[in-house]
């Protein structure tokens, strides 16, 4: 069916987890403040008629989609007694935006706040008691998003990535002056071919299509979601695409921990796994980020388990978390 910014919403469960019988799910969407429209996916529990529930808006990981780990979050969720909605990022899965297959510091934190406009515009949810999780890449833009927008009374992250360090320095800060000179040469140049063509290019590293067996370990665990029955969808760019050549332009000069301690005096919930490649963003948050702040390393755990293995999940800290500071 059709909805604002004429975007098709798809109306089967075509999801990588099962519909729960104690939640109510509905389609919906939303305009960010760009004009750009968002498809989501709204959960309630089923006893929730007649309440007013504190809510919850979830994205990510980064090149996912809601049919993924963030509905899975958000389901989980509602379950437990909270309104929930997991949101398609601008320009990916079922969200409005041209050119596909893009993203942006700004506007993707922009989109966690426009996921709130819609929560608190809902006459079941109380507009003083929304919080909001993001996972791996979305854990930055989720950060970003609560240092500006004060509404967001509390932030959880899981497997957290800071985009636009990664994108700027690289993995372990280890990029040099030259390396990136390099590459923001070649994306400069890139846009010169942009132009001509009138679209964007698409970069050609997306994952690969099968593993070699000389990956790094983290690029086999992000295949082993993606690719595999396990996490595939076929609107995720990481399971089915690649960014455009010129994505990281943004990111490379917006960092998004700047303002970080800002948050304070609301409180932030940090979670990594002990052996995820990316645990180090975590913890550097944690550093950076003003009291209250908590901090969650999860035994023998690596990046994807904490998109979703249930029996792994935290969701009994998360539920907490949120249940003593929405109040």
């Amino acid at each position: 069916m059709k909805c604002g910014g004429n975007i098709q919403l798809s109306q089967e469960w075509d999801k990588i987890f099962s519909l729960s019988d104690n939640v109510i799910h509905q389609k919906v969407t939303f305009k960010n403040r760009y004009g750009i429209t968002l498809a989501a996916d709204f959960y309630l529990p089923k006893n929730a008629e007649g309440k007013t529930l504190p809510a919850i808006a979830v994205s990510g990981p980064y090149g996912a989609v809601k049919e993924q780990a963030s509905g899975l979050y958000a389901q989980s969720l509602a379950e437990r007694g909270l309104a929930t909605i997991a949101f398609d990022p601008s320009y990916t899965g079922e969200s409005g935006g041209q050119p596909r297959h893009v993203s942006s510091p700004e506007i993707n934190s922009e989109d966690f706040s426009a996921a709130v406009d819609y929560l608190g515009l809902q006459s079941n949810v109380d507009r003083n008691r929304i919080g909001a999780l993001g996972i791996c890449g979305f854990g930055g833009m989720v950060l970003n998003a609560a240092a500006a927008d004060k509404r967001i009374k509390a932030v959880v992250t899981t497997s957290m990535y800071d985009m636009s360090r990664v994108m700027a320095k690289g993995y372990f800060d280890s990029m040099t002056a030259e390396e990136r000179n390099g590459a923001l040469t070649q994306m400069s140049e890139q846009r010169w071919k942009d132009a001509s063509n009138a679209e964007p290019e698409l970069a050609p590293q997306g994952l690969p299509s099968e593993l070699t067996g000389e990956e790094a370990p983290f690029v086999a665990e992000y295949f082993d979601f993606y690719k595999t029955p396990r996490g595939f969808h076929p609107r995720s760019i990481n399971s089915n695409g690649a960014w455009t050549a010129t994505t990281a332009l943004s990111f490379m000069n917006m960092p998004l921990m700047s303002y970080i301690n800002e948050i304070s005096p609301r409180p932030i919930l940090l979670i990594a796994g002990e052996n995820s490649h990316s645990r180090y963003f975590t913890e550097d948050a944690y550093k950076a980020a003003a009291e209250p702040k908590e901090m969650v390393i999860l035994d023998d755990m690596v990046h994807v388990d904490l998109y979703d293995q249930i029996d792994k999940i935290p969701f009994d800290r998360i539920e907490t978390f949120f249940a003593e500071n929405l109040i």
